[in-house]
């Protein structure tokens, strides 16, 4: 893996499964939504999704400090700008894996009284989960792998990649732009 990062959907892909969550969410919420994105993966993600669901919709934005295992503790670093009391909620993350951040998430919208909240992920890697967090919409069964583009970094680099790309973590944590001439060079050809 270390050599080439391996495509796990391209854009075409991508647009394909945002269209299908946006009309799941329109069945499921007719009277209007409140998408909620978590900074930072989350970013192009939300911004096709908002734009493909066609009842009405208001965005906020959330960014915590998440679970790192040494601290144990997750937190708000950015919390939602107004109240979404009886709203119906989406937060819409890029990636659920071991669900940790996803279940303080929705424990901290719950605190805020919505009508009822519910979860739309980028991509969601089951294999990796240690709470029992819910899923409701995932554009991506992940694998458990390392992801980057369409929003998913590596130390801030290659969100804007086209598509989403498997890549080797442990290779990157050697060279962070290991994968720089491989995903941008697909892009300019």
């Amino acid at each position: 893996m270390a050599d080439a990062p391996r495509p796990i959907a391209g854009p075409d892909e991508l647009a394909a499964h945002v269209t299908a969550l946006a009309r799941a969410i329109d069945r499921d919420h007719p009277d209007g939504v409140t998408l909620v994105g978590v900074l930072k993966g989350c970013t192009l993600f939300l911004a096709d999704l908002a734009r493909a669901v066609t009842v009405p919709v208001r965005l906020d934005l959330l960014a915590v400090a998440p679970y790192d295992g040494a601290s144990a503790r997750t937190r708000v670093v950015k919390d939602l700008d107004r109240p979404v009391r009886d709203e119906d909620v989406v937060l819409v993350t890029g990636i659920v894996d071991t669900g940790f951040t996803a279940d303080f998430l929705l424990r901290h919208l719950v605190a805020n009284g919505p009508r009822r909240v519910r979860v739309c992920a980028l991509a969601d890697k089951r294999a990796r989960r240690i709470l029992p967090v819910r899923v409701d919409y995932a554009a991506i069964d992940a694998p458990d792998a390392f992801l980057v583009g369409y929003g998913l970094d590596y130390a801030g680099r290659y969100r804007n990649v086209v598509g989403l790309w498997e890549a080797d973590g442990a290779a990157l944590a050697d060279d962070p732009d290991r994968y720089v001439d491989a995903l941008y060079a697909r892009e300019a050809g």
